[in-house]
């Protein structure tokens, strides 16, 4: 039921524009022009990670850029709404052939699964070109990933499980 929600959701996009103020007060232009390239879905998607952290008292700033910019890597329009779907539904009936689609290089219909693939990088890459600090890359490239486990993360990596469990990727 989440999936169908999910899929209705990037049909039906917002961004409403009583959030631009708290946008616009987090990024630098440079970094808010980056927010732009993003597609409704991503920059909706983004908002509720940015919000489920400030509404849990987050207010540091690396982290809460790094919440509104994780998703920049899929920027670019390479990457369709079709390319989710299948995305969602290989992850789960046919994991081997989604990692075979999304290596080489993001040209023609594959593109969408390899920039989803690559999206963390290409987003932190983005990132550090807008002016983004270390930090706010550094959890852009490993949003995706699962921090090490280490009885005692570093500072890096806490601040990592706190835009993941955002994000809802742990």
């Amino acid at each position: 039921m989440y999936r169908v929600k999910q899929f209705w959701w990037a049909l039906c996009a917002q961004v409403p524009a009583d959030v631009w103020p708290v946008v616009k007060s987090t990024l630098t232009a440079e970094q808010l022009a980056l927010f732009q390239t993003m597609s409704l879905s991503d920059q909706r998607h983004s908002l509720q990670v940015f919000r489920s952290l400030w509404a849990a008292g987050q207010t540091n700033q690396d982290l809460l850029v790094a919440a509104l910019l994780h998703d920049v890597g899929k920027a670019g329009g390479q990457l369709h709404l079709w390319h989710r779907v299948a995305i969602v539904l290989l992850r789960a009936f046919w994991p081997g052939l989604l990692e075979r689609l999304s290596r080489g290089e993001a040209k023609g219909w594959r593109a969408g699964f390899v920039i989803h693939h690559r999206h963390p990088e290409l987003g932190a890459m983005r990132a550090q070109a807008a002016g983004c600090s270390s930090l706010a890359v550094a959890l852009i490239r490993r949003h995706q990933n699962p921090p090490p486990a280490n009885p005692e993360p570093s500072e890096e990596d806490r601040w990592l499980i706190i835009l993941q469990q955002a994000d809802g990727v742990n």
